[in-house]
């Protein structure tokens, strides 16, 4: 699908700006992109940009309005429908990244059809997937896996692909979600594909390359989380990585959106290890990524260099820090371009 640039934003009212995390995801990425955002009352999330009336966003030159706001089970709320309805009334299309299908509300299916609107449901996609065969194939693979949802594990790939292109490594990022099929312009949202076909899905986006090339996987969930385990092993067997990251949020002790106690980095590691063995005897870990959002300068510094002597690798804020350190140990392990 061609989503058609500038966009207007649409944050509905979230509780939180994790749960604006694809609107929040593409201003970092694609700020170039982004003209406004549209925010309902009692939203709590803001993603830094102009507010705008879907009216001003149209006489500003948007041309698509992207529903940049996440939940569990990826529904739409019947509230946010009005707003939908009058960006396409307004010359708009239409872009979400939720499992609910536009086209199957009625009054957005209708006012596409009157306003010869495009509808866009980034998280579907017509391509049939094989299952996955497991067989070893050239290229090198790096995933990025994490102790919760929400940790960094996009921003963390993403950070690497920049950073590794830096070096002259050849690097692509492949995105599994929807947010990054935003950023990126291409990809497979993992969790709408049928569970048999999640790891042949992975097949097919990172397929057979050059010997030296680098396709670095954006994770999904955890192994741990009792949500999206099942999606999680799905990729892991399916990218068959030779390198991974874990991604961390250190102020967190439950999962989100469960009771269970959030894994330690080093069950991380370990599940990591043992489940990615069935594909890639060879997987190993080569960095940690910690988000230190809520931390001041020093209790980040600290944190960073806790782990990276309790573990022996580098450990990073891909933001606050950048990957350089994560860089020269793929280097020191697989070889420099």
């Amino acid at each position: 699908m061609e989503i058609a640039t500038p966009y207007l934003l649409f944050l509905g009212d979230v509780p939180d700006a994790l749960a604006a995390k694809t609107a929040l995801g593409i201003v970092d990425w694609r700020p170039e992109w982004c003209l406004g955002q549209s925010r309902l009352a009692g939203c709590k999330a803001d993603a830094g940009i102009p507010d705008m009336t879907i009216a001003e966003a149209k006489a500003a030159g948007v041309r698509t309005m992207i529903v940049g706001a996440v939940n569990a089970g990826g529904v739409l709320p019947d509230h946010w429908v009005a707003s939908i309805v009058e960006a396409l009334d307004n010359g708009l299309d239409v872009a979400s990244g939720l499992h609910s299908r536009l086209a199957d509300i009625e009054p957005i299916r209708l006012a596409a059809e009157r306003n010869g609107r495009a509808l866009h449901d980034v998280r579907h996609t017509t391509e049939r997937f094989a299952t996955g065969k497991g067989t070893k194939r050239p290229g090198l693979r790096l995933l990025s896996v994490g102790t919760d949802c929400s940790v960094g594990k996009k921003y963390t790939v993403l950070a690497l692909e920049r950073a590794m292109r830096a070096e002259g490594f050849d690097a692509d990022f492949r995105a599994t979600g929807q947010t990054g099929v935003f950023i990126s312009g291409r990809g497979v949202a993992i969790d709408a594909v049928v569970a048999d076909f999640i790891s042949g899905a992975v097949e097919w986006l990172s397929p057979a390359a050059a010997p030296n090339h680098w396709d670095l996987v954006e994770g999904q969930g955890s192994l741990f989380h009792p949500s999206f385990a099942g999606v999680s092993l799905g990729l892991l067997h399916g990218a068959q990585p030779d390198a991974f990251v874990v991604c961390h949020e250190p102020t967190r002790s439950k999962m989100r959106g469960v009771s269970h106690a959030l894994p330690s980095v080093q069950e991380v590691i370990d599940l990591t290890i043992a489940c990615g063995r069935l594909t890639n005897p060879a997987i190993r870990c080569v960095g940690i990524s910690i988000n230190t959002a809520a931390l001041d300068d020093g209790a980040a510094a600290a944190c960073l260099d806790a782990f990276a002597t309790e573990y022996g690798l580098p450990a990073v804020d891909p933001i606050r820090t950048g990957v350089r350190p994560i860089v020269a140990e793929i280097g020191r392990v697989f070889g420099t371009p």
